[in-house]
């Protein structure tokens, strides 16, 4: 008697109220109430026309996360984009000439501008400038202790090159008397290896500039440049 008045108080299995028809439930034998220290081996049935299992807009939260996902990522591709490096000549700053019985030493200083336009630091690896006069290399510079370079920055930099003239045509162009103004064409090839963002460039800048191979000459004055830069992505000594 007190099973069959449990099993009317109780709804059927499957079901969602006591007029509804269906099969008794396994786990409690139609009791109602589940054996005791079998809690962790017995699974809980939810009607299919239940609400938790229709959760509200749930297309809205999943169009929200792809929007923010999608924010995010355009983000750090906007900062972490590679940009370019600027490389511009500035002007001669002095001139010191040497006469020697052979040769003509000349020490060029020159000014040179570097913009980083990226949003992280540049190390600057290599410096090489490489002086020629007349398609005749006379000089070579090369420095591996420059700064870094900060980000979204101008900076700039003062290099020398060590000319020496050893031709005697222009030698003896540069010590002639009759002639006041000893001008020397002169071509300077600067190349920079720069490395950031896991990749290294190499910048290469052609200046021309006119000199004074016959006297001192300490008045800055421009310089004309033509720029090319190239970029060799960094690969481990594995590859």
């Amino acid at each position: 008697m007190e099973n069959t008045r449990t099993l009317k108080h109780f709804p059927p299995y499957g079901s969602l109220n006591e007029s509804s028809s269906g099969d008794t439930c396994p786990t409690c034998r139609g009791t109602g109430r589940i054996p005791r220290g079998q809690e962790d081996q017995l699974v809980a049935v939810i009607p299919c026309n239940d609400v938790r299992l229709k959760p509200r807009r749930t297309k809205l939260y999943v169009c929200i996360s792809m929007g923010v996902c999608l924010f995010l990522c355009c983000l750090i591709l906007f900062f972490l984009f590679p940009r370019s490096i600027t490389l511009m000549p500035a002007s001669v700053v002095s001139v010191v000439v040497y006469f020697t019985p052979d040769t003509v030493s000349i020490e060029v200083t020159n000014l040179i501008n570097i913009t980083n336009d990226n949003f992280v630091p540049v190390k600057i690896n290599v410096f090489t400038i490489q002086g020629l006069v007349d398609k005749l290399v006379v000089g070579t510079n090369k420095m591996t202790n420059m700064t870094a370079l900060q980000s979204r920055t101008q900076k700039s930099y003062t290099y020398q090159v060590d000319l020496s003239i050893k031709d005697n045509g222009l030698y003896t162009y540069c010590k002639s008397k009759n002639i006041k103004i000893h001008t020397l064409f002169l071509v300077l090839q600067i190349t920079m290896n720069i490395s950031y963002l896991a990749h290294t460039e190499q910048l290469s800048l052609d200046t021309y500039e006119y000199i004074d191979c016959g006297s001192n000459s300490t008045i800055p004055h421009p310089v004309r440049s033509q720029y090319k830069s190239m970029n060799m992505w960094h690969r481990s000594a594995n590859d």
